[in-house]
C-alpha cells in the first residue's frame, strides 16, 4: 500500500508526482519552533498552508506566535528558546482533528510529546530531520555546554527515531544519518516555499550586480565572518545581514566601521522577501546546512544564490545548475568577483532558471507529502 521509498534525491524527483488527487486524510503537524522564527518553523508553516486545501483536516501545534508560555533559553544561543507545550492545548487539537498520522518536526519538548501522542492514539508518526543538533553543538566553546547539549540531542533523536514509522531528511547525508541514528525507514523530502514567494510578482533581475544579502542565525556555524570579510574587501558592493543570534552585538559594532554593511536584525518573512527582492544575490556560507531553505526562497524570487559546498541544496540535481558554489581556495569575496565578471545576460538567465526550478521543486514536494500522508493513513487503517 505504500509508494516506493525514494531513498535518494534522484528517486524523489522521479516519484514525487505520485501524490493523490483527492483528500489525503487527517494530519497533525507538531513543531518546537515559532513559525517564521527559523527555517524549520517556516517550513512547517508552509506545509500547513499547502496541505489545508488538499487534506480532510490539518492541525498545527507549535509555540505561541506571540512568544508567550513557559520556555528556557537554548544553550549556546539565548535568542532561541526551548518551549514547553500546554498539554491541554495539545490534547484539544488531537481531539478536534482525530489524526490518521502525526508529523513531528523537532527533537524538543513538543516533538517528544508528539511521540507519546502517536503511540497513545495508535497512529503512524513521521519525523522530520532537518538539523543534526548534536553536530551543531560542536561549535560551542563551552565544553560543559557542548557535552550536555550533545547528550540531550542524542537521546532525543534516539527516542524520536525509535518511535517514528518514517523519518524524512532534506539531503541524502541527513537520510543516511537518520538510518545510523536508528530510523527504521528514512527517505528524502523536498523543500517548500511560502505563499508570498509563489504568488507575488517577481521583480526582474537587474543588470547591475552590487547588492548582497545574508539571512539566517548569527551563529558560528553560519560563518558570517566570511560575509564581513567580503564587505571589507569589496567596498563597491552593499552587504545586508538579516537575522538574530549570539553574535548580533558583535556585528553591529562592525556595521559602524563599514559604510557598505547594514544589519537588519530579525525580520519577518514579508520583510525578508522585500529585502531579498532588493538584493542581487543571497549568500549562504554555512559550515553545517542540511538544505538551506532561504536559498530556495531567493531562487524563487529570481535572485542569484551563492552557497558553500556543505549546503545540502547543492545535492539536488535540478537545482545545482542554477547555483553558484564557493570553490576550493576561494573566499566569498573571490566568488562574488567571479560572478560579477559574468555578462549581465548570463546572470539573468541563471536567475530566471533558478525561479522555475524552485517552483517545480515546491510542486513536487507538496505532491510527495500528500503521497506520504495518504500511504500512512492507509497503513493505519489496515492495522
Amino acid at each position: 500500500m505504500r509508494p516506493e521509498d525514494p531513498g535518494s534525491i534522484n528517486e524523489f524527483l522521479k516519484t514525487a508526482g505520485s501524490g493523490p488527487s483527492g483528500s489525503a486524510g487527517r494530519v497533525v503537524i507538531v513543531s518546537d519552533s515559532i513559525p517564521e522564527r527559523n527555517g524549520v518553523g517556516a517550513y512547517y508553516q508552509d506545509l500547513v498552508h499547502q496541505l489545508e486545501d488538499r487534506c480532510e483536516a490539518v492541525g498545527f501545534v507549535c509555540p505561541d506566535r506571540a512568544g508567550k508560555g513557559p520556555r528556557l533559553p537554548l544553550p549556546g544561543d539565548p535568542t532561541q528558546k526551548i518551549w514547553f507545550p500546554s498539554y491541554r492545548r495539545y490534547r484539544t487539537v488531537m481531539q478536534e482533528v482525530r489524526p490518521q498520522c502525526i508529523i513531528a518536526a523537532t527533537p524538543g519538548p513538543y516533538g517528544l510529546l508528539a511521540c507519546w501522542f502517536a503511540r497513545r492514539l495508535k497512529v503512524p508518526l513521521i519525523v522530520g530531520f532537518h538539523t543534526h543538533f548534536s553536530g551543531v553543538t560542536d561549535q560551542y566553546d563551552n565544553i560543559f555546554l557542548r557535552t550536555f547539549s550533545r547528550l540531550y540531542f542524542n537521546l532525543a533523536d534516539w527516542i524520536m527515531f525509535k518511535s517514528a514509522d518514517l523519518a524524512l531528511g532534506n539531503s541524502e547525508a541527513m537520510v543516511d544519518l537518520a538510518k545510523r541514528l536508528g530510523a527504521k525507514r528514512a527517505e528524502i523530502m523536498g523543500t517548500l516555499l511560502p505563499d508570498d514567494a509563489l504568488s507575488k510578482p517577481v521583480s526582474p533581475p537587474r543588470e547591475e550586480f552590487k547588492r548582497v544579502i545574508f539571512a539566517g542565525r548569527l551563529a558560528p556555524e553560519k560563518r558570517i565572518n566570511w560575509v564581513i570579510d567580503a564587505a571589507r574587501e569589496i567596498p563597491s558592493m552593499t552587504f545586508t545581514i538579516a537575522g538574530d543570534g549570539p553574535h548580533l552585538d558583535e556585528f553591529k559594532s562592525v556595521e559602524r566601521e563599514l559604510a557598505n554593511l547594514h544589519m537588519l536584525g530579525w525580520v519577518n518573512r514579508e520583510q525578508l522577501m522585500a529585502a531579498m527582492d532588493d538584493a542581487d544575490l543571497l549568500v549562504l556560507p554555512s559550515v553545517v546546512e542540511s538544505f538551506g531553505t532561504v536559498a530556495l526562497e531567493a531562487m524563487a524570487r529570481a535572485r542569484l544564490v551563492l552557497v558553500t559546498p556543505t549546503c545540502g541544496i547543492v545535492e539536488w540535481p535540478d537545482l545545482r545548475p542554477w547555483l553558484f558554489v564557493v570553490e576550493d581556495g576561494e573566499s566569498v569575496a573571490d566568488a562574488l568577483r567571479r560572478i560579477a565578471e559574468l555578462p549581465a545576460d548570463e546572470r539573468r538567465r541563471i536567475a530566471l532558471g533558478a525561479a522555475d526550478a524552485a517552483r517545480e521543486l515546491n510542486d513536487k514536494s507538496v505532491r510527495h507529502w500528500l503521497g506520504i500522508i495518504d500511504a500512512e493513513r492507509v497503513s493505519s487503517d489496515d492495522d
